[in-house]
């Protein structure tokens, strides 16, 4: 809607106008360049005390999800987190799960898991529904169905975070010697330390979606992202240099908006809806259209695909079988090799 400038008071004078109507009268777009509309919406959101609570509120979790990311578990060493955070640069899926954790898995937080379990089980459960004909009835009974499918998607949240928090365990003893003293119930904590962290994240995002703004999961994952952007920027203006870091500057601002752009193109599909005659009066014979996204799945087939791929690096360091190492080796924790990338994009 197109700002407007209030309307000028009638004067009482006939002689000419006052100096209120010539403020009114002089300048009637002014107030329309004073501030630019994003800016004066943000502002106008805090004026609102319903909103307002609930940006402060998700600013809290948001805060609350931060913490727990640097809070690190217990019994660690943390001289050989430095190599694990140098290591770490090589291997592809724990890359991308440190991404999406926001740095939390190589300082062996808390949060380490982040949010990666959930999603793999809502991906699982929307999987079983067309297979399993019991989850297929809770999807038709509603908001009920619904809850339950819920509820079970959390209980599986928690069994895949027990499962990938004792790979991790191993994995960072066997590889880096992260753990000082590594006994069963020393294991056993940190794997009920992080397995809690997860359960805490899972919470964390119901209550954002619930009363916050927007969805959570999708928030705590933007978080996670963008918390790496400063010292990643940072290393790139280090080593390579200004002119490389605005050019990948550029070059991922330019990706941004083609993958908006290309996120909410749609294929229009025409509808033409009969004509019907009711009484005396010819009705229907409209046109409509139904909206087809170009990118119907978004970004969970990537997520999904990389959580598969992640599984088989924590199954090495339990199951110590020659032939399984190798394979995950030289063909699962190599980007370049031709089964991982054939794997991941048949995913």
């Amino acid at each position: 809607m197109p700002c407007r400038a209030p309307l000028a008071p009638r004067s009482r004078q006939p002689a000419g106008p006052s100096r209120s109507s010539r403020r009114y009268t002089e300048d009637p777009d002014r107030d329309c360049r004073s501030s630019p509309p994003v800016l004066k919406a943000f502002g106008n959101a805090f004026k609102i005390p319903d909103l307002r609570k609930k940006i402060l509120f998700t600013l809290a979790i948001i805060a609350v999800f931060r913490i727990g990311s640097r809070v690190p578990v217990p019994d660690l060493n943390f001289s050989a987190l430095a190599q694990l955070q140098n290591s770490v640069k090589t291997q592809g899926a724990l890359q991308f799960i440190d991404l999406f954790s926001g740095g939390a898995l190589t300082r062996f937080a808390v949060f380490s898991l982040g949010i990666m379990p959930y999603i793999t089980s809502t991906i699982i459960m929307q999987l079983l529904t067309v297979v399993i004909p019991k989850l297929e009835q809770w999807q038709k009974q509603g908001e009920i169905g619904i809850k339950k499918i819920t509820q079970a998607t959390r209980y599986m949240t928690v069994v895949l975070a027990l499962l990938q928090s004792t790979g991790l365990v191993f994995l960072f003893h066997s590889q880096f010697d992260a753990i000082r003293v590594f006994n069963p119930p020393r294991v056993a904590l940190i794997v009920l330390t992080l397995t809690a962290g997860t359960a805490l994240i899972m919470w964390l995002g119901e209550l954002i979606t619930q009363r916050g703004i927007g969805n959570g999961m999708s928030i705590l994952i933007f978080t996670s992202v963008i918390s790496r952007l400063p010292a990643e920027g940072s290393a790139i203006l280090a080593q390579a240099g200004a002119a490389k870091f605005w050019f990948l500057l550029l070059l991922g601002i330019g990706i941004t908006v083609a993958v908006v752009w290309m996120e909410q193109g749609q294929r229009r599909i025409p509808v033409q809806y009969a004509k019907r005659v009711v009484g005396r009066r010819m009705m229907g014979g409209q046109s409509t259209y139904i909206p087809l996204k170009v990118n119907q799945a978004g970004v969970i087939p990537i997520i999904f695909a990389s959580s598969v791929l992640y599984f088989p690096t924590l199954l090495q360091n339990v199951v110590h079988w020659t032939w399984f190492q190798t394979i995950v080796n030289n063909y699962l924790l190599k980007q370049s090799s031709v089964v991982y990338m054939f794997i991941y994009g048949g995913l």
